[in-house]
This record gives structure tokens, C-alpha cells and sequence, in this order.
């Protein structure tokens, strides 16, 4: 049982927030359908009358429903205190920060309802799998209405500094209603690290070796679930979409040059103006690239209405506008700003053509636009990936450039650098990433949370053994959907196991991780 702010219904042909199709949405999709699972979220839509959607079948066998909004909820839960307090301090920018007490009530109030409104469709022998920053106090109403599954919170963004955390004056109600979770992950080891700190050093409380901890009375575990993709089916994707429309065009308004690409969602979050300024740079100190070359950047509007988003979106214009009227030609435009989103197809083939991706953010939980390009590439002819070193993938692409995008200079020279690599280090370079996402792809991620929490919910079982066979579902043949029935699991044990089993748990007699 999934939750978190948004559902993706199946195939999703979104063009907002590049590359989120590729994380959570494909993961939360295979680890349902293999579950027979639900997942429950808000539905996107505003009334005064919130009213219940679904559960609603989807073509994977696993079920979807939603719960409306009132606009007064949304204005406080979602633009209010999740992205202009919660949003800023989680990326180490708490000075950021607008904080009003009516907001964090209303954060909270649409946690209990997200939750009163799951609490039906919950069975005792449930998985229930909290998402993201938005439902920080969920796992804790989830025990004050006393039920005792597994729960299990996934952050997707960083964990800061504890004292960037401690900038929120609610830190501590929020970690205490937290640690209700048995189970809590995070991206990177630096963030897991933080939360220690924040942990021994804010919560008093303790942290073992093993990845135990106990704070606010609770005992609980945490750990890195770096999340990352399916790079054998983005790889396909890409292939099939290099030669599209919209990449033809590209090409030809770029003038076959080298293309340096840039794809984010528009955050101050993402660098944007520091890349930007750094490929001036890089057009300043070598001239002999101009007209060779071109860098696109492709910003996806996100909160659009909020004063940074608008501060962040005229800075962005008033940069590229001036490089493009210092180093512009009669046939060459140096630097194309589009501030729109693509579908997710089209995507992978202008990741495909583009000799070097600027992924340079100044903090972010781990950037899938970084992995989706490495898969994307032409394994005869790949590009260059240049990473910010404060990325999550930095941690794991450690092959690819790492630049601090604060350095202008120096993210200038490495895309110089970039630009000019032989084809044998490109080569040597890529297959190193690339041997990382085929050992860490999405499933892994999925299923290595999923066996985590079943242990931290019963640190006492025995590992369960033997091998996942198809069947009928009864809870969802009750339901009668012929689609659905073909889709449940269940363990077929070899030998007696202690603990009980619990749906959506999955387990492979090969034990891989």
C-alpha cells in the first residue's frame, strides 16, 4: 500500500517535472503489479466537498485511489508549508524559508485525512509504504488510529545538516511522528548520516551499528535505498526516439554541433543561473568553441505562482539573454532557454544526441536526468555526463565529471574538458556508469526497501525461503477483476518459517539483494 502526494495513473504521457516518471512512478507501478497493491494519494483536483476516488483498476493489476482537496488545504499543506518551508530547509537553504503556524496546521490536518481516507481499504497483514517529505506526520496517525503494520517512509529529497533542520519550528513534532515508521530511507549515505546526527545530537536518542536507532520512545530502523531506474528500457526508448521530430529540429537549430544539455525542473534547487553564467565563462576562454557548439537548457515550469519560482524564472531570462546578445551570430544562437517541458519519449532521444549533460544542481536528494542520459547513450559513441558533486548520483556515477557548480571556473573547464575527450575515454567512462545502473536498477531499489522493512518490522523472523509463484489474488478475485487476478503473488515455502507473511513482501530463493 503506496502513499504519497501524487498518483500516477498508468503510462503517464506527462511533460512536468523531467525525469520523475523514471523514479518513483515506475517503481511504485512494478512493485503494485507484482503486489497486487494500491496506491493512494491526492487526485490533483480542488473542491470544497473532497470527495473519494477509486479504488480504480489499472491495466498492471494493481488499484489507484484518490482524495480531493479543499483549495484552503492545498494553498497551506502543498504551496504553504511543504515548498516554502519544508522544500527550502530539506535542501539546505532554510533561510529560504516562509513559516506560518496556520500552514503547519493545515500540513498536518491533510496528513490525517490522507489518512482517514486510506484506513478502509487497509488490511491487517498490509505493507503500507509512506512517500516523501509531503507526508512527514503520516506513519504517526497511522498509529494513533492503532493499526500495527509495517511502515515503511522513503525520503526522496536530501536530509540536511541537523542544525538546517532545526531551523523549522516544528523539527522536532515532525521526526517524532517519523520514527513511527519501522523502517526509514534515504537516498545517500550523507543524508542518512545527517538524520543520525540529528538523531543523537536534537532528539537524544541512539544509534547502533547496525542501523538501530530509538528516539521519542520509538525503535526503529534507517538506511540508503539509493532510487534509480531501468536503464535497459530507457536505453530502448532512447534509441527508438533519436531520429524524432522534435530531436531533428533540435539538431538543425543547434547547427549539428556539440550540444551541451540541460534538463530540470525550474527550482532554485537546480543551479540553473550558475551553469548558465558557467558556459558564458567557457565562451569567454575558448573562443575557438563558438559556433561549434551549442547548450540547451530545458526547464519545466514547477510553482509557478511562488515568489522564488518567479524570481528564479526572470534571472533565468536576463542571463541567457545577455549570452545570447554578447556571443550570438547571424546563424548561430549560442545558448537556447526552453521553458516548458517535453514528453517523456521525446526525451530519451535528445538525451540520446546530446554530446555532454550539465546535471549541476546545488543540492538534490539524487537527480534521475543523470542516469536516464548514461542509459541514453549510443554505446559505440556515448557522451559526457557532467555531476554536480552535491547530486545523490555523484555518490554512485563517481565516473562521470564532478564539478561544484559554485566554481564557475572550473565547472567552464570540465566542460571543456567534456567537449574535447577522446572516444576511448568517453567510452571507458560510460561502461563504468553503466555497470553501475545494471547492478542497482530500479527493482533492486523496490525490492531491497520492501525486504528491509519486512526485517525491521520483525527483527525476530527467520528469512523466509523458497520462490514467488503466481496465482489468483483472493482479495482482488473478491473484487472480481480478471486483470488483477493474473497479477498476485504469494511465497510457496520450502520449509517452516516463523513471523507471518506479509502481502506485498517478496522474496527470491536466490536471495539477491
Amino acid at each position: 500500500m503506496v502513499i504519497s502526494n501524487r498518483v500516477a495513473r498508468a503510462d503517464p504521457r506527462t511533460t512536468e517535472d523531467a525525469g520523475a516518471s523514471g523514479g518513483l512512478a515506475v517503481a511504485v507501478r512494478e512493485a503494485l503489479s507484482e503486489t497486487a497493491g494500491l496506491w493512494f494519494g491526492w487526485s490533483g483536483q480542488l473542491s470544497e466537498t473532497p470527495a473519494l476516488h477509486g479504488p480504480e483498476m489499472q491495466p498492471g493489476g494493481y488499484r489507484i485511489a484518490t482524495v480531493d482537496l479543499t483549495p484552503a488545504d492545498h494553498r497551506g499543506y502543498y504551496n504553504g508549508y511543504a515548498n516554502e518551508a519544508l522544500w527550502p530547509v530539506l535542501h539546505s537553504a532554510p533561510h529560504l524559508m516562509h513559516h506560518d503556524a496556520d500552514r503547519y496546521t493545515a500540513y498536518r490536518s491533510v496528513n490525517r485525512q490522507f489518512v482517514d481516507r486510506l484506513l478502509p481499504l487497509l488490511h491487517p497483514d498490509d505493507m503500507i509504504w509512506i512517500h516523501d517529505y509531503h507526508l512527514l506526520p503520516a506513519a504517526e496517525e497511522l498509529r494513533r488510529r492503532g493499526l500495527r503494520n509495517p511502515i515503511g517512509f522513503f525520503l526522496h529529497t536530501p536530509f540536511p545538516a541537523a542544525d538546517a533542520f532545526a531551523a523549522l519550528p516544528e523539527h522536532r513534532a515532525l521526526v517524532e511522528g517519523l520514527v513511527h515508521a519501522d523502517l526509514i530511507g534515504f537516498q545517500t549515505a550523507s543524508d542518512l548520516r545527517a538524520f543520525q546526527d540529528y538523531i543523537r545530537w536534537e532528539a537524544g536518542g541512539s544509534v547502533s551499528m547496525d542501523g538501530r536507532m530509538e528516539a521519542f520512545g520509538r525503535h526503529f530502523r534507517a538506511s540508503v535505498f539509493p532510487i534509480s531506474i531501468d536503464p535497459a528500457a530507457f536505453a530502448l526508448t532512447a534509441e527508438r526516439n533519436a531520429d524524432s521530430d522534435y530531436c531533428l529540429k533540435l539538431a538543425r537549430g543547434t547547427g549539428r554541433g556539440a550540444l551541451l544539455l540541460g534538463v530540470d525542473r525550474l527550482d532554485y534547487t537546480k543551479g540553473l543561473p550558475h551553469r548558465m553564467l558557467a558556459y558564458e565563462r567557457l565562451l569567454e576562454l575558448q573562443p575557438d568553441l563558438r559556433r561549434r557548439m551549442a547548450f540547451v537548457q530545458i526547464a519545466s515550469q514547477s510553482r509557478s505562482k511562488l515568489p522564488e519560482y518567479v524570481a528564479i524564472r526572470r534571472e533565468l531570462e536576463e542571463i541567457s539573454g545577455r549570452i545570447n546578445g554578447r556571443f550570438s551570430e547571424p546563424d548561430w544562437t549560442p545558448l537556447r532557454y526552453i521553458n516548458r517541458g517535453i514528453p517523456r519519449e521525446t526525451l530519451a532521444g535528445v538525451l540520446r544526441m546530446a554530446r555532454m549533460a550539465v546535471v549541476t544542481p546545488l543540492h538534490d536528494g539524487m537527480n534521475l536526468v543523470a542516469k536516464e542520459y548514461v542509459a541514453a547513450q549510443n554505446p559505440e559513441d556515448p557522451g559526457v555526463l557532467m555531476l554536480s558533486r552535491f547530486a545523490g548520483a555523484a555518490q554512485e556515477l563517481d565516473a562521470a565529471l564532478i564539478v561544484n557548480p559554485l566554481d564557475h571556473d572550473e565547472t567552464a573547464r570540465r566542460m571543456h574538458q567534456g567537449l574535447t575527450m577522446s572516444l576511448e575515454e568517453r567510452r571507458e567512462r560510460w561502461e563504468a556508469m553503466m555497470a553501475v545502473l545494471s547492478a542497482n536498477d530500479v527493482s533492486r531499489w523496490w525490492r531491497s526497501f520492501v525486504r528491509a522493512l519486512a526485517d525491521a518490522a520483525n527483527p525476530t523472523a527467520q528469512p523466509p525461503t523458497g520462490r514467488l509463484l503466481r496465482r489468483d489474488h483472493p482479495r482482488l478475485a473478491a473484487e472480481g477483476s480478471a486483470v488483477a487476478k493474473r497479477e498476485g503473488f504469494v511465497r510457496e515455502t520450502g520449509a517452516a518459517t516463523s513471523g507471518r507473511a506479509h502481502n506485498g513482501l517478496l522474496m527470491r530463493a536466490s536471495g539477491d539483494a
